[in-house]
């Protein structure tokens, strides 16, 4: 049996990803949602998603890069 553990690894950091998100979302604003309200709590959606923006465009910058470098070692 052989074991590939790049793709192991791969697996793991987007399953960790999603998980740290999902908890930062659903968590982060539920406590706002129960504390403040919801019309806090939508604010709070909308500040996450700010948030997360510049880091979204950093991995869509890295990974044109990479597909970039792939193609052209072909």
């Amino acid at each position: 049996m052989i074991r590939d553990l790049r793709r192991y690894a791969q697996q793991t950091n987007v399953r960790l990803f999603i998980g740290g998100i999902l908890l930062l979302f659903l968590v982060g604003d539920g406590l706002i949602y129960i504390i403040y309200g919801k019309g806090a709590a939508t604010f709070g959606f909308v500040c996450l998603l700010a948030g997360l923006a510049p880091l979204l465009l950093i991995w869509l910058a890295l990974s044109l890069l990479d597909w970039i470098v792939r193609r052209a070692n072909r």
